[in-house]
């Protein structure tokens, strides 16, 4: 059984992404460590502005069971979060619309508006490479990446955003952040 704090707490979380374009319909990735052998994490089908007890799922990070063919396909990416990154209490990914459109058109992201430079100042951009095998090594790269990122924070060109925190109104502001922060760099071009 769930608890149902925990699940209170991301579904809460989860639609207020989802309201702003951080998740799609079936698009994204929430979880939270429970201790060092367990997270709950989304089912594949989950659908992020109603998310309820049955939207989730308890994983072991060292015995693969059937909850596994349920879970969201970025469990193998969460879990290997967990295991190597002990800092790591929640984690999310999604495809925030501005952010991942400005990767399509750059390396990195160089902040102009007061937040972001005060959080971030500039971000680099991730090349997954080759999009058909990234699957294949996903779980390693985005864990190196983000074991050596002073944010916390890993955008992929054409793939979205991963992020934790051990606070999750910490993650949430940092996607905020970084969404608007995209979204003014978007409309600051059309000005150009």
């Amino acid at each position: 059984m769930i608890d149902k704090d925990v699940v209170k707490l991301l579904s809460d979380l989860s639609l207020t992404m989802f309201a702003k374009n951080f998740f799609g319909i079936y698009h994204g990735a929430i979880s939270t460590k429970l201790d060092q052998n367990n997270f709950i994490i989304n089912t594949s089908d989950a659908i992020f502005d109603k998310m309820e007890d049955k939207s989730f799922c308890t994983l072991n990070v060292n015995k693969r069971d059937y909850r596994w063919n349920i879970a969201s396909i970025e469990s193998h990416i969460h879990a290997t979060i967990y295991t190597n990154i002990h800092e790591a209490k929640y984690i999310a990914f999604g495809m925030p619309i501005h952010t991942t459109a400005y990767t399509l058109e750059h390396d990195n992201i160089v902040f102009e508006d007061f937040f972001g430079k005060t959080i971030f100042k500039e971000l680099p951009i991730y090349d997954p490479g080759d999009f058909s095998t990234w699957y294949k090594r996903n779980a390693l790269e985005i864990t190196k990446y983000l074991k050596e990122s002073e944010h916390n924070i890993m955008v992929i060109k054409g793939i979205g955003t991963y992020v934790y925190d051990r606070d999750i109104h910490e993650l949430v502001k940092k996607i905020a952040i970084l969404e608007n922060s995209c979204r003014l760099l978007s409309i600051k071009s059309s000005f150009q």
